[in-house]
């Protein structure tokens, strides 16, 4: 580990356990180094490897990132500072993302009087075996593997969150929170001839025929068990075999809206108590009317204390702006293929982060 004497470089950097190497400005949106002491901190170059012993949720033994910035940084004297030699880079970085490591660090470090802190002598991490290819064809061969997955991983990531705001944009202007506001963007085609209805006058209520299941009186099967929010459990029974929509009853997500609040729940299934069951009536489309319900602001119409609560007359008369039956089903059939978009990428995405879990699992020893 190299001092930083003379204050030669000036860019302090931080290692983060969730962005990795990054600049100590960018991280905290100031300077927390003080520049009268920076010649005590280490010099990081271009593909060094920092450790930081903190704990964190994200890596109980403190992170061990590379610094990929471009460029020649310094870092507190309290991380340490290494490079690797005659090793794939990659490979290593890769190596020092698994837990393969974690095992060496709880034998050989030391939490101290403090629980929260766990910390590691330098010359005993240089101790750190290492197992890995003596070919360094395989070792490039296996970071490139996971480097080319991770791109995908992150695609399918960007791809979900876009379509995701698209999708927000798009209900935000066709929905607007006010109920008496018409939308002022329509899409092509789409006639002006809304109208506001009451949402007793577009939906009956199934609520008689949902029923709760205590934990232990639920049997493990196949069957999604529906609550507030969506699904809570797994039941082998199921009450309804349609497509219905969900409303929730009462939770802090009424007011929060921290998860939806309206949804579609459709195939074989249970529903709670906590979720109002709506079957849309003649010339509705679901979909439109789930969008809709969703973009509400529920603040006005709890009517809970302690918790917030929609009880079921209070809901009956939400006034909700419906045009004609074939553009609710344009606007629903439209927002449907978003959602099949977004399902597919958060399937895709599912299936790649086990790829990735097991790969790095069985890749390293």
């Amino acid at each position: 580990m190299q001092k930083n004497n003379n204050n030669a470089f000036k860019n302090v950097l931080t290692n983060s356990a969730e962005y990795g190497i990054i600049s100590q400005r960018d991280f905290f949106e100031r300077n927390i180094a003080n520049k009268n002491n920076i010649s005590t901190y280490y010099i990081v170059q271009n593909d060094d490897f920092v450790y930081n012993p903190r704990i964190s949720n994200l890596a109980p033994y403190g992170p061990i990132n590379r610094n990929k910035t471009g460029y020649t940084g310094i870092i507190s004297p309290l991380y340490y500072v290494f490079r690797v030699l005659n090793i794939n880079t990659a490979f290593i970085e890769w190596y020092f993302k698994t837990t393969c490591w974690h095992k060496f660090m709880y034998q050989h470090g030391d939490s101290g009087a403090r629980s929260d802190r766990f910390s590691i002598k330098d010359n005993e991490l240089k101790k750190l075996p290492i197992k890995l290819p003596a070919d360094d064809m395989e070792q490039e061969k296996i970071a490139k593997t996971l480097t080319s997955l991770d791109n995908t991983l992150q695609l399918h990531e960007r791809k979900c969150e876009e379509l995701t705001l698209i999708k927000k944009a798009l209900l935000q202007k066709l929905f607007p929170k006010k109920d008496e506001i018409k939308p002022e963007v329509r899409y092509k085609n789409f006639s002006d001839a809304w109208e506001q209805r009451k949402l007793r006058e577009v939906v009956n209520f199934l609520d008689t025929l949902r029923k709760p299941l205590e934990g232990a009186k639920r049997v493990k099967g196949p069957y999604p068990y529906y609550g507030a929010s969506g699904i809570v459990d797994y039941v082998d029974g199921y009450l309804f075999d349609e497509e219905l929509i969900l409303l929730s009853e009462d939770g802090a997500n009424i007011t929060e809206r921290n998860y939806p609040v309206c949804f579609l729940a459709s195939g074989k299934y249970w529903v709670n108590n906590h979720a109002h069951v709506l079957k849309i009536k003649e010339d509705n489309d679901n979909n439109f009317i789930c969008n809709s319900l969703e973009r509400k602001d529920y603040t006005k119409y709890n009517t809970g204390m302690a918790m917030p609560k929609l009880n079921k007359e209070t809901c009956k008369g939400i006034p909700i702006m419906c045009p004609n039956y074939d553009e609710q089903k344009k606007i629903g059939n439209y927002f449907r293929k978003f959602d099949t978009l977004i399902t597919l990428h958060q399937h895709k995405l599912e299936k790649l982060k086990q790829l990735k879990k097991f790969l790095l699992q069985n890749m390293f020893i």
